[in-house]
């Protein structure tokens, strides 16, 4: 060999020799990554066995993963993935098939809001509440379903902190628009009255037919207003999915449960301020239309329909003249039997036990301001409570979740049972 095919000679060895070493490294770490998948999966499987009455059992709740300060989203979905029958509903749904080549024709849905029907946000939210409770992996990533709000919901596009109340509404209008579409031609509100756990007496339509929404959160308020001048009463009933509730200036010092000073702030003082009879002021003079100018009014709410699952936001945040602060204020609440009839129109049409609700889901923020801080929810399932933190799910008691500063209070409608503990 001359000097220049040697060398090619040598080069050529030199870079078998790299190649078979780079194999021997990919195979070992691809064998590595393997044995630590399954040490890791162990783990999880182990992690998820929890010591409860002296025994062993499965904790199969799941968590859900931070894709970027969207824990007002796991939050909200944590609390409504542990509201049986509105739960059940959506994951008894068929999949969603494009209706393209070969999947023309069959069962599809339609985003009504946005005219698209290459994303499904009830396919995905679907999806979601599949994924959680089935016990086969401590955390989910609901990456899908991000991108389909990001795509219908411009408000939450980006990775800032957001109100979770503000997202429940988006969340619940935009599934009810949707569902409204229905799939084939046929409205999903046609096969709600079919089904006889949703029956039609359980329904409020809001923004047009019914649909699981409306049938499981939808409730009716009668706003009455009267001209202080003349004494008109005018009348107006308006449907709602959840009750927004002021938590009452004189306890707005009252920071945790056990301080001394100052009484104590409960929900039915918020309820109370919210159904008592308020006169508006000059900002919101009412037009009367026998005196035909605005005068001074009174406003007085009454409940006119309860809902299955009563929703109870409290008015946590505030504008000032710079920027949004935080009532911090505990607000005690019961778990069992809140009664609600003596904030109804007509409580004598209702039965002893049709107006007792107990608690199934807490939302709580945590920080000083709504665009900042953490959200995380409590919730019961199966007679267990939970806290879920993201990807983190724990068992906790009911003197834990008690003790939470309540953002948002999601309370199910109770079965005639005999002896209720009132609020």
């Amino acid at each position: 060999f001359n000097n220049v095919e040697f060398k090619e000679t040598l080069m050529g060895l030199v870079q078998k020799v790299r190649e078979h070493l780079q194999n021997l490294e990919n195979s070992a770490f691809t064998s590595d990554r393997h044995r630590k998948r399954k040490l890791l999966e162990n783990s999880s499987l182990n992690s998820k066995l929890l010591k409860v009455n002296g025994s062993t059992t499965a904790l199969c709740a799941t968590g859900l993963r931070n894709l970027g300060n969207t824990c007002f989203m796991n939050a909200i979905l944590q609390s409504l993935s542990n509201i049986q029958q509105f739960c059940c509903y959506f994951k008894e749904l068929p999949a969603v098939e494009l209706r393209n080549g070969k999947t023309a024709g069959r069962r599809t849905y339609h985003t009504r809001s946005q005219g698209d029907n290459n994303v499904s946000l009830v396919e995905e939210f679907r999806k979601t509440l599949c994924a959680l409770w089935q016990g086969s992996q401590t955390a989910f990533s609901p990456e899908s379903l991000f991108y389909v709000v990001w795509k219908i919901m411009p408000n939450f596009r980006g990775y800032q902190q957001q109100d979770a109340h503000e997202f429940m509404r988006y969340l619940l209008d935009h599934l009810h628009l949707e569902l409204q579409g229905g799939f084939n031609g046929v409205s999903r509100s046609v096969i709600l009255q079919e089904n006889s756990n949703l029956s039609a007496s359980n329904k409020c339509c809001i923004n047009g037919a019914s649909t699981v929404v409306t049938a499981i959160f939808g409730g009716i308020l009668q706003n009455e207003v009267n001209c202080l001048i003349c004494g008109t009463e005018s009348r107006k009933f308006d449907p709602f999915l959840d009750l927004s509730l002021d938590i009452p200036s004189q306890f707005r010092n009252k920071r945790t449960k056990n301080q001394e000073s100052g009484p104590m702030c409960t929900l039915r003082d918020c309820l109370r301020s919210f159904t008592d009879l308020e006169e508006l002021d000059e900002t919101e003079l009412y037009m009367c239309h026998k005196c035909k100018k605005k005068q001074k009014s009174t406003k007085k709410f009454w409940i006119q329909k309860l809902p299955k699952v009563l929703c109870l936001h409290l008015k946590r945040f505030h504008w000032t003249a710079y920027l949004r602060n935080k009532v911090d204020t505990y607000v005690e609440f019961p778990l069992r039997g809140l009664d609600m009839k003596c904030y109804l129109l007509e409580p004598e049409n209702s039965g002893p036990e049709s107006c007792l609700y107990d608690l199934v889901a807490v939302v709580v923020h945590h920080g000083s301001g709504v665009g900042s801080g953490h959200y995380t929810a409590y919730a019961a399932h199966e007679g267990r409570w939970f806290h879920f933190n993201d990807s983190t799910v724990t068992l906790t008691d009911e003197e834990t979740v008690g003790k939470a500063k309540a953002y948002i209070l999601f309370y199910v409608e109770r079965q005639a049972k005999p002896g209720a503990e009132k609020l």
